[in-house]
């Protein structure tokens, strides 16, 4: 049975409110607090955990935070295995809904050599028969080649590794043969230097990823749904089922895992993968809380 690791570097506490007439300069009160764990593999563990599937979320903590963070994953079913980190915090991202959405996002601790080899050690383990997720920003305290460095590592080993990052993160990865890339629409042009609206328009550059070395490639684009292109050939499109978008916040990161989830249900079949994430995704876009089981597959009877 596969084993699913994820890598969140930076992971943090997203402190989640709602100013109805935020006013720059003055006291403003909320009317809608929330606190989760945050970062994208730890969304991917939530997701394939509330899907019915084991993972092991591995990355850096540090402080109070940290602990919190680890004691919330805990909470969600979630197994943290965190490098503990010695000096400063987990870092807290404030998001902030008003009549626009704003963010402040935190630094995050130091992350030492020693910490990096102690992830390697864990990462160490896998086998071919087990899947990495890494995906996210990396701070500025890790290598820039820091993605480079673990997909080198284990290419030997065979394992089927999910990247969902952006620009030269994504693109110097794909000379070794990620098994499933993501990135949106947006981030897909700006490799190319281009615009992509439609799904027509994504499908070209989308195969030129696959051409510079990804086997699959999965392109989400909120409201106009996805494209995915399989190693086999497959060209499959869909529109986004129809709903009310409430909290977009890890939405590609829940269309990886329910992607995953369904490739794992389906003995490797890409077009039940490719349903089932498109269907996480939105199901997460239409919640304040990430994708359920039970949305997931009501979403999944409407298209």
């Amino acid at each position: 049975m596969a084993l699913i690791y994820t890598v969140t570097f930076n992971p943090s506490l997203d402190y989640i409110i709602r100013v109805d007439d935020f006013r720059i300069g003055e006291v403003n009160r909320t009317s809608y607090e929330k606190i989760l764990p945050g970062g994208k593999g730890i969304n991917v563990s939530i997701v394939l955990k509330n899907l019915g599937h084991e993972s092991t979320a591995l990355g850096f903590a540090a402080g109070f935070t940290g602990r919190e963070i680890e004691r919330r994953l805990a909470e969600y079913g979630v197994k943290p295995d965190f490098i503990s980190l010695e000096e400063g915090f987990s870092r807290i991202n404030v998001k902030m809904k008003s009549k626009e959405e704003s963010e402040i996002n935190g630094q995050g601790p130091k992350i030492t050599e020693a910490a990096i080899a102690a992830l390697f050690e864990k990462l160490d383990a896998m086998t071919g028969d087990d899947i990495l997720v890494i995906s996210g920003s990396i701070p500025n305290t890790l290598p820039s080649d820091m993605y480079e460095r673990i997909l080198a590592r284990y290419q030997e080993k065979k394992i089927p590794v999910v990247v969902d990052a952006t620009r030269d993160l994504l693109t110097k990865v794909l000379k070794f043969h990620p098994f499933l890339i993501k990135p949106n629409n947006h981030e897909l042009g700006e490799i190319f230097g281009v615009e992509l609206r439609t799904r027509e328009e994504v499908i070209p550059y989308a195969k030129k990823l696959q051409e510079m070395g990804a086997r699959n490639v999965l392109i989400s684009m909120a409201g106009e749904g996805a494209v995915f292109i399989s190693e086999k050939g497959d060209e499959l499109r869909s529109e986004a089922p129809k709903g009310k978008v409430v909290n977009s916040v890890g939405a590609g990161d829940s269309m990886v895992a329910g992607f995953l989830a369904g490739y794992l249900e389906a003995s490797g079949d890409y077009r039940t993968a490719f349903r089932m994430g498109l269907s996480a995704g939105s199901s997460s876009a239409f919640s304040e809380e990430l994708a359920t089981r039970k949305e997931v597959e009501e979403l999944l009877k409407t298209f």
